[in-house]
């Protein structure tokens, strides 16, 4: 066929199915569409415009943009102006879906085809389309935003354009996924967030952040064990997961006996980790500023003895930095002790003799009642026994018996009186050791003539302790 314009193209147009042409009344300067199988014969004020063109056929699941597109009525009949020329919507454009369009259909005169027929969007289980309005469209407004949640076809719309894809994040097992608004917003979990609020998603599985939503870091979880608990401290007021309010500043412990794993939550800062405490029952330890029943108290110590298995509570901590072993006396050593504070010693703690009392063979014995202690006091604990002293208590030196010969003697020293006097060897075999009580001191050993040191005294001899 010759489509020369000058003639205005073939006299006789024959079409076969599914193709179509553009022939131009050249009285009325209207296009109009002739559409196959047709035999055409062609009018002298007739030009044909276009060869013969293929129809559009759209596959199932398929749609083509149509710039141009030209105006349908409610039942879909073609708008045709006066002149019986096809109205078209200039500047528009408009997506032809297979559901709408299931048989072929011609461009008209002035419509044109965008791009190839395409293939419509999938979105699969787990993931969404990040979708913002373009005009006014139903309840959003231009620039609004919301998500195409699959598993769905997303069918495109001239008032809508795609922004991006959003994955849903996996939330494995002893993780949680840190989340931040951007703007005020209901997240995934129907729960209002305000803008900058951050909060952790826990709950394994599949998790789909809305358009605010902001994926800030995953945390993995903190695995405790019996030996170790998590030293935590909160930044702000809040309820942690466990539902226990905290107080901005507050630090606990999170041991085994809550959970055995524990995920940071955005109010909470970790110090470190604290190891456990063990006493044997041949230990004991002091702890200053002990907790008691959830409160702190500052400025005291508390005794603690073994067997026993604890943590140390925030703001607690060993005296002298370390666990103790008891004080085992032989039955030739004493302790020296002295209160620090008054208290009252009980019976079953064995005291020594008062201050004053001239107990250089006394046999230690257990205090009938109670006895008042007052601050400052020195007394002795003798052994053969196993000694742990309370906290009201200063340990000042362990003291051992001075072996004495029958010839031999010791000076001591009252320490109130300064009175030095001398201590001679016993004369029985099984009594031939002297103890330096707690208000003496050793001052000189000696063998013959106890008289002899005296000049030796004078002459600042250093006594032997």
């Amino acid at each position: 066929m010759n489509y020369d314009s000058k003639d205005g193209g073939p006299r006789v147009i024959r079409l076969p199915p599914y193709k179509c042409v553009h022939v131009l009344d050249t009285n009325s300067n209207v296009s109009r569409v002739l559409v196959g199988p047709l035999t055409y014969t062609r009018q002298e004020h007739e030009h044909v415009l276009t060869p013969p063109k293929d129809m559009i056929v759209l596959p199932a699941q398929h749609y083509v943009e149509v710039r141009n597109p030209v105006v349908r009525s409610e039942d879909g009949k073609i708008v045709r102006d006066a002149f019986d020329q096809a109205k078209l919507k200039h500047g528009e454009i408009e997506f032809r879906i297979f559901d709408k369009y299931p048989e072929p259909f011609p461009l008209y005169p002035g419509e044109e085809q965008v791009g190839e027929i395409r293939q419509l969007r999938v979105v699969a289980v787990d993931s969404a389309l990040h979708i913002r309005a373009t005009r006014k469209i139903d309840k959003y407004v231009a620039g609004d935003e919301w998500l195409f949640v699959g598993p769905a076809t997303y069918y495109p719309r001239v008032e809508e354009e795609i922004v991006d894809v959003v994955l849903a994040i996996v939330v494995k097992k002893n993780q949680a996924i840190k989340f931040r608004a951007e703007k005020k917003c209901t997240d995934s979990q129907g729960i209002q967030r305000d803008a900058g609020e951050e909060w952790l998603v826990r709950t394994p599985g599949a998790y789909l952040p809305q358009i605010d939503e902001v994926h800030v870091e995953t945390l993995q979880a903190h695995i405790l064990t019996l030996d170790t608990a998590l030293h935590l401290r909160a930044l702000r007021t809040f309820t942690d997961v466990y539902g226990i309010s905290r107080r901005a500043g507050e630090e606990w412990l999170i041991t085994t006996e809550t959970t055995e794993t524990h995920v940071q939550d955005v109010h909470e800062e970790i110090l470190g980790y604290v190891n456990i405490t063990i006493l044997t029952n041949r230990q004991f330890c002091i702890v200053v500023d002990p907790v008691v029943n959830g409160v702190q108290r500052r400025g005291t110590r508390e005794l603690r003895k073994g067997e026993a298995i604890f943590f140390l509570q925030p703001g607690e901590k060993l005296e002298n930095g370390c666990v103790e072993d008891i004080c085992v006396l032989a039955d030739d050593e004493a302790v020296l002790l002295q209160a620090v504070e008054s208290f009252i010693e009980l019976p079953e703690e064995e005291g020594g003799e008062p201050e004053g009392e001239d107990g250089g063979n006394a046999v230690t014995m257990k205090k009938p009642s109670g006895v008042r202690r007052e601050a400052g006091e020195r007394w002795m604990v003798h052994g053969p026994r196993e000694y742990i002293p309370p906290i009201q208590v200063k340990v000042l030196e362990t003291r051992r018996a001075i072996p004495l010969d029958v010839n031999e003697g010791v000076y001591v020293r009252e320490r109130k009186t300064g009175h030095v006097r001398a201590v001679r060897g016993e004369t029985h075999a099984d009594r031939r050791m002297s103890l330096i009580q707690h208000n003496r001191t050793n001052w000189l050993r000696v063998s013959g003539d106890l008289g002899t040191p005296r000049k030796a005294y004078h002459d600042n001899v250093t006594p032997r302790v």
